[in-house]
C-alpha cells in the first residue's frame, strides 16, 4: 500500500513558477514509476509527466508542458516533484500524483495509487 500526499499548489500569476511535491508512504517507493496528472474544471483528467523508478532512467512529458515543467524524484526522501515554470492560465487545474508498477501505464492514465490532488491556479 502506498499513500500519496501532494503539496505546493497555490495561486500564481502567468509567467510565474510553482513547485509541487508528492510525499509517498511505504518502503517500496523506489519500485514504482511516478506521474503527475491534472484535471481542469469541466475537463477530463490528463497526463502531465512521468518518471521511471530511477531518476536516471528517463522521464516523459505531454507536449504542452515540454520545456516548462520538470519532474524529478528522490528515492531516499520518497518524494516526487514537479517544477513548473512559465505558467499559463491553461495550466490551471487540480494536480494529482500517482504511482504505477509499470511506467508505460502512466501515460494511459492508469496507476495503482493516486493522491488527492492540489489546486494550481494561474491568473492572467
Amino acid at each position: 500500500q502506498v499513500e500519496l500526499v501532494e503539496s505546493g499548489g497555490g495561486l500564481v500569476q502567468a509567467g510565474g513558477s510553482l513547485r509541487l511535491s508528492c510525499a509517498a508512504s511505504g518502503r517500496t517507493f523506489s519500485s514504482y514509476a511516478m506521474g503527475w496528472f491534472r484535471q481542469a474544471p469541466g475537463k477530463e483528467r490528463e497526463f502531465v509527466a512521468s518518471i521511471k523508478r530511477s531518476d536516471f532512467s528517463g522521464s516523459f512529458y505531454t507536449d504542452s508542458v515540454k520545456g516548462r515543467f520538470t519532474i524529478s524524484r528522490d528515492n531516499v526522501k520518497n518524494t516526487v516533484s514537479l517544477q513548473m515554470n512559465s505558467l499559463k492560465s491553461e495550466d490551471t487545474a487540480v494536480y494529482y500524483c500517482a504511482a504505477a508498477a509499470e511506467f508505460q501505464l502512466l501515460s494511459l492514465l492508469r496507476a495503482d495509487y493516486w493522491g488527492r490532488g492540489t489546486q494550481v491556479t494561474v491568473s492572467s
